[in-house]
């Protein structure tokens, strides 16, 4: 009998190691995505309200709101381990703010789907209707607000970033490059006004000494937030640099946005990062051989009419960055005539919003845009801005490596 009992022990064992297996790899699967949610007071005008952080709160409390009510169900469709918010308030108080949002809208299902949980979040205060004494749009007024804040914005916190995560975030290792001065990054792209001939060469700076000098680059924030992902470290990089128009022949919010994207790539490298400094004044850069994920609305096509050279590509040509796979949609294939509209990830036709990962670390399944074809019951999710944002929802699925 104990023989008997030994052969049937042994005979178990491949299963068992298969079984194991197959749960240590499932364990190391990792979807990861970004999503501006459009959830800035000056789209709930309907309720009357002046634009502030009261708004969203509003919003929130209530759990009914039909908008965020299909970002919700946008959410339970894609089920990301890791999401990136753009275009959420900030509001400091997270049990009114970004834990409402999950409590009452992501736990509650929304048209008979599973309910998703996120325990872990991350907000932080962003640059957008930061007020400063400086006139910077030039408009012959220092309002303090709007093209004048350190970031456009009607008020502190409008177009904020919020990270809500299903595994634990590295709160102690986090970094944020708020107040980074844009000047103290080596050769940044200066606006200067032309002169009548259309030329830089003996313009003026369109920012005065002081203004230059006080003016901070990110226009929201610059993020690095580390989450515990199966024994292994992922940092989250995330951004949402302003979109280059909505300016002048200086172009300052074009060179603001290819500088915006630089600081990030160039904090990838050590050997070009070594200038940069975060929000408590320590040069940092991320360490070699770091699993990372970048992520957000970064305001730059990739291709198109809106495609500006060499802006996104500091980010998509990066050695140590993984864009083999480029995220797509039936929905956004037939947004337009153009042959790469699939890769669409806003109505208006661009790729703007990005999930791009680590060469090191990662290996890439598959990757996607939430963007249902109008013939698509879906399509309802994302008909218009008021149905639920003007961008898409980008996800990327990823299987964790081991370091060596």
């Amino acid at each position: 009998m104990k023989n008997r009992a030994l052969f049937c022990a042994i005979a178990l064992l491949p299963a068992l190691f298969v079984s194991t297996l197959a749960s240590s790899q499932e364990e190391q699967m990792l979807k990861v995505a970004t999503f501006n949610v459009s959830m800035e007071a000056t789209n709930y005008k309907a309720l009357g309200m002046k634009p502030s952080d009261q708004v969203l709160q509003h919003v929130l409390s209530t759990g009914e709101h039909s908008q965020v009510k299909n970002i919700a169900e946008i959410i339970q469709r894609v089920n990301p381990d890791i999401l990136m918010l753009n275009e959420f308030d900030y509001i400091a108080d997270k049990r009114k703010g970004v834990e409402a949002f999950v409590k009452n809208y992501l736990n509650v299902s929304q048209d008979g789907l599973e309910p998703v949980d996120y325990p872990y979040t991350y907000v932080a205060t962003v640059n957008t209707g930061e007020p400063t004494k400086f006139d910077l749009d030039n408009n012959g007024k220092a309002e303090g607000f709007g093209g004048d804040a350190y970031g456009f914005g009607l008020y502190p916190g409008q177009y904020g970033m919020a990270l809500l995560s299903k595994y634990p975030i590295d709160v102690d290792g986090i970094r944020t490059f708020q107040t980074f001065k844009w000047h103290h990054m080596p050769h940044p792209q200066v606006p200067i006004i032309p002169d009548e001939s259309g030329s830089t060469d003996k313009g003026k700076p369109w920012y005065d000494v002081e203004e230059w000098a006080a003016l901070r680059l990110s226009s929201k924030s610059h993020w690095d937030v580390p989450v515990k992902v199966g024994g292994k470290t992922v940092h989250i990089l995330a951004m949402h640099p302003t979109p280059p128009n909505f300016d002048g022949s200086e172009d300052r919010n074009g060179k603001r946005n290819f500088d915006e994207i630089r600081l990030m790539a160039d904090y990838l490298s050590p050997d070009k990062g070594a200038y940069i400094y975060d929000d408590n004044g320590e040069k940092v850069s991320l360490s070699e051989n770091a699993r990372f994920v970048l992520v957000g609305d970064f305001n730059a096509a990739d291709i198109g009419d809106k495609h500006r050279e060499g802006v996104i590509e500091q980010l998509t040509e990066h050695p140590l960055v993984n864009n083999d796979i480029i995220p797509t949609s039936a929905g956004g294939a037939g947004a337009s005539g153009a042959e790469f509209s699939n890769r669409f990830t806003a109505y208006w036709g661009a790729r703007a919003d990005y999930v791009l990962p680590s060469r090191f670390g990662f290996d890439v399944n598959d990757a996607g845009v939430f963007w249902p074809a109008k013939t698509s019951d879906l399509y309802r999710l994302v008909k218009d801005r008021e149905a639920s944002s003007d961008h898409r929802l980008v996800w990327i699925s990823l299987s964790l490596t081991e370091d060596n």
